[in-house]
């Protein structure tokens, strides 16, 4: 500790600690322009100059560290005027537009000129005239208005670490560019709009922001991300109950401000025009506007009417990993308590349902074991089926700052993915074998005897079978499967053993084969072998899809467990769950969505309730899907657009976005955080809960909250006979999951309000929340070890269809595109599908770069343009699936994980002509 003395005050702080901090802990406020809290301080601006005793010149107090025993004055007559000039100089070649200026309110130049009394600069002299860039659809680039100040250079290098723009000429001549002064989307910007977060003035404003709005004319409404899974939360800038931008939550605790092209441009989908604004009934054949009354009446009516007939078990519900904690719980709900079945499932099924299977066999629990912080402080990083700068773009920085402070980054992946450039060994397998490099990757661990011996026998059991299985699986062996080089899986399996704390991180590559739980199974093996579970920095750690994957799976989303993963075959989880909702439950296993479809076509199934989602992209084999849907006697599609599948619904209901409701998401590391209303709904718009309460009453089953004993007043609110507690319904849904489910026990939305956030378990309402998992002993007590056996995938290349066809995502866009592809930019950037070919294949073919091709499998065909590109290796093509008119689905194989259900959309058989 460092004791000195500030405009008369002794403060002490940490060694290290720079003046300007230690100010800033004593209420005294220094102008600034180029220090950012997240940032390196580089001293740039010098309006932060104050005066030290005994030093001949004034210093930079963001740049300054302490010492003992100095005394420090931020406003002598000295350090003003320094101050007055410094704003003096900027405003020489600065324009004088703030009347018209997107920053005028906010504007720190604005701000100190107007503290220090700076009317007008003294200097005449030239100035600068730079065009305004308005090229890309997201960020106009004013550089009359830069200050030179640096926040923008050093968050892209040092934050997203992709060094786009950089100082270029000398002196006056001195700005900020691209290199060779290229448009920004000619460039590796990947418009996540940090530099326009921190940019101090006008230079960077957001280009559709522009005329609409003062800063003080927005509310700020704080809420989480409703794409990807890591859980971002951001401000919501609103006025005239429209989302005018988005700007940092620079507190947030899974992305500390930080945010993806999606999350900073992507939400003027809530604002579209094609939102549906009121339910709409087929009738004659066409979907036809209609009142709440009539469609829901017609719901009721129809569902009741099918299970009388047919049983319970004829319908099916899908509910939505994009929708709240508190929507899907009283989804699942409805489901098995007024409907009666346990046919209930999402689309989980379709990303992670390997996850859940796999991990919950070998530890207990089906979730990312460690924190997303915990990534930067990984010595070793094991990344496969995961995209993560293009899908989790934000997790993706915590790998970056961990191998930019030594931690060695092994990518196993088929594609030339961009973390291959920041990888220590890249290894690029044949798809679909990744059973057998992870048992090469055991193999030479345990003939290394680099395992972890004490961890083994103390936390683990089945050891032994697991070793006899991956004796076989020797390097040579491997490679000979895999293609992956004998010499460089040693080199990764000594690398990952070694290794203080080393984490797997996966997603769906891994999971979406028809042996997605073997796969998953396998990375649980090595991270027990080699003792990294239970402890910081390691894990096993799945990357969930969507916003709310994780959270509709906790709350009973699926069609074997209630909320908190509690059997519905245990009897006595069944009787508590009746007892609390007071009515008999089945004991039976319900269909997955896979099945459901399956069900539907042959039959089975009679009616299908489906809330956000939609299987007519999502799913494998669209021709199947779109067959089975209209072999249903009744559909009804719950969702804020006319989707693929809401149009051949019968009757269609209109929900409210993410914007226009309070609850909450749960991330990929289990933290669990709030929504919160921003906006009133759009048109008749309502939200999904109340939506579901309607149909169920309607049905004769009628969803009660009660407010708790022990639940904290949220608010009093006066009534005609005095004051009386008053609560928002999801505060309630949220109540009565706390209460029927042990892991979030202790989490209610007043807890959320104070703390921000709280990853799972939380028992109790003391409870901190748990960062990571197993750490005294797994959930099931012992880890399990399984013996698991390489198996090819179910569809190989053939000489009638040569090629291997993989999918994914790409950044630009989310999932089924329901949202992503009506953002204005997001579909500038990329408005229309595409399938990436090896140069080699592409000139086998006589195929050019962004020719139109045809790609055809067993079970159908489509036409899209060909990206002739090296990222893929030869023989395999890859597709994102977000587009209708170009839809992968319509190739890929339904088959399915014997475990998991989850089909193999990561491996199909595909042929690809002119």
């Amino acid at each position: 500790m460092v004791e000195l003395t500030i405009d008369g005050k002794t403060v002490e702080v940490e060694e290290g600690t720079t003046v300007f901090q230690a100010a800033k802990s004593l209420g005294i406020k220094i102008p600034h322009l180029c220090y950012h809290k997240h940032l390196l301080p580089t001293g740039a601006c010098r309006l932060c100059l104050v005066e030290v005793e005994g030093a001949r010149s004034l210093v930079a107090s963001c740049a300054c560290p302490v010492s003992p025993g100095i005394k420090v004055m931020t406003n002598t007559d000295r350090v003003i005027n320094a101050r007055k000039m410094v704003i003096d100089l900027l405003l020489s070649d600065h324009p004088q537009d703030c009347l018209i200026c997107e920053k005028n309110g906010d504007c720190k130049l604005q701000n100190y000129a107007y503290q220090l009394g700076v009317r007008s600069t003294s200097f005449k002299g030239e100035r600068h005239v730079y065009p305004i860039d308005s090229s890309n659809p997201f960020i106009e680039r004013d550089y009359n208005k830069c200050i030179l100040c640096g926040r923008c250079v050093a968050t892209c290098a040092t934050i997203q670490r992709n060094n786009v723009v950089d100082f270029a000429g000398r002196g006056f001549e001195t700005r900020i560019a691209t290199y060779f002064d290229r448009p920004m989307q000619e460039s590796n910007c990947v418009f996540c709009g940090q530099c326009v977060g921190v940019c101090p003035v006008g230079a960077l404003t957001e280009k559709e922001a522009k005329f609409k709005g003062r800063s003080w004319e927005f509310s700020k409404v704080t809420t989480t991300c409703p794409y990807c899974g890591t859980g971002c939360r951001f401000d919501l800038n609103v006025k005239d109950n429209r989302i005018i931008k988005v700007t940092p939550s620079w507190d947030a605790p899974a992305n500390q401000g930080r945010l993806c092209v999606k999350g900073k441009f992507g939400l003027d989908f809530v604002n579209r025009e094609d939102r549906l604004k009121t339910p709409l009934v087929r009738r004659n054949g066409e979907l036809q506007k209609a009142g709440w009354n009539e469609a829901l009446d017609l719901v009721a009516k129809k569902l009741s009417g099918i299970k009388e007939k047919h049983g319970p078990d004829s319908i099916g519900g899908l509910c939505s990993a994009k929708c709240t904690n508190e929507d899907n719980y009283i989804f699942q709900k409805f489901m098995r308590a007024a409907v009666g079945t346990n046919n209930v499932d999402h689309c989980a099924r379709l990303c992670h349902a390997s996850t859940v299977a796999g991990l919950a066999t070998a530890f207990g629990s089906g979730a990312m074991t460690n924190s997303i912080d915990e990534i930067a402080g990984a010595d070793c990083i094991l990344v496969t089926g995961s995209n993560t700068t293009e899908n989790h773009p934000v997790i993706a920085l915590k790998i970056k700052e961990a191998v930019n402070c030594g931690a060695k980054l092994l990518l196993f992946d088929p594609r030339s993915i961009e973390l291959a450039d920041w990888a220590h060994l890249h290894l690029r397998q044949r798809p679909g074998t990744d059973v057998a490099w992870l048992n090469g990757l055991m193999n030479v661990i345990i003939a290394e005897d680099l395992h972890d011996k004490d961890f083994i026998r103390e936390r683990c059991e089945n050891f032994e079978a697991m070793a006899e299985t991956v004796a076989k699986y020797t390097p040579e062996y491997v490679e000979s499967i895999t293609g992956i080089p004998a010499d460089k899986l040693r080199e990764a399996a000594r690398i990952y053993a070694t290794a203080k704390a080393a984490s797997i991180i996966y997603s769906m590559g891994i999971t979406q084969h028809s042996h997605g739980t073997d796969n998953v199974l396998c990375c649980a093996n090595l991270a027990m072998l080699t003792g990294n579970v239970g402890k910081p920095y390691s894990g096993v750690n799945p990357l969930r899809g969507q916003n709310n994957v994780q959270g509709a799976c906790d709350m009973g989303g699926l069609p074997n467990v209630y909320p908190g993963y509690q059997k519905v075959a245990d009897e006595a989880v069944r009787a508590k769950f009746e007892k609390a909702w007071g009515v008999k439950l089945p004991a039976n296993p319900g269909l997955t969505l896979t099945e459901m479809i399956n069900a539907a076509g042959d039959g089975r199934l009679k009616a299908l309730y489906i809330m956000g989602e939609n299987p007519m992209l999502a799913d494998p084999d669209i021709n199947h899907v779109k067959e089975a849907l209209q072999s249903l006697d009744f559909l009804v599609c719950q969702d804020i657009f006319l989707t693929e599948t809401a149009a051949l619904a019968n009757v269609v209901l209109p929900a409210i976005s993410f914007a226009e409701k309070d609850g909450t998401f749960t991330n990929t590391e289990r933290r669990v955080q709030m929504v919160r209303k921003a906006i009133p709904p759009v048109g008749e718009s309502r939200e999904d809960w109340q939506i579901i309460t309607e149909v169920s009453k309607r049905m004769g089953y009628k969803m009660v909250f009660r407010v708790p004993d022990e639940m904290p007043v949220r608010s009093a609110v006066k009534t005609a006979k005095g004051y009386r507690m008053a609560y928002r319904i999801p505060d309630l849904i949220m109540a009565e999951i706390a209460k029927l489910t042990p892991s979030y026990g202790g989490i209610s939305h007043s807890r959320l309000e104070k703390e921000g956030g709280l990853p799972w378990p939380c028992p109790n309402p003391t409870h901190p929340g748990t960062p990571y998992l197993h750490g005294d002993k797994f959930t099931r007590g012992l880890g399990l070890f399984s013996a698991i056996e390489f198996k090819e995938p179910a569809e190989l290349p053939d000489e009638e269809y040569p090629y291997t066809l993989t999918t994914g995502r790409m950044l630009y866009h989310f999932h089924t595109g329901s949202m992503s592809r009506r953002s204005k930019g997001l579909d500038e950037i990329v408005p229309e599908g595409y399938v990436e070919i090896n140069p080699a294949d592409a000139a086998d073919l006589s195929i050019e770069d962004d020719q139109f091709v045809k790609v055809s499998s067993r079970r159908g065909q489509i036409d899209v343009k060909a990206k002739v590109t090296d990222i893929p290796p030869q023989g395999v093509v890859f597709m994102p699936f977000h587009f209708a008119e170009a839809a992968a689905n319509v190739l890929t194989n339904p088959v399915l994980d014997p475990v998991a259900k989850i089909p193999e959309l990561k491996v199909c058989a595909v042929r690809i002509e002119k």
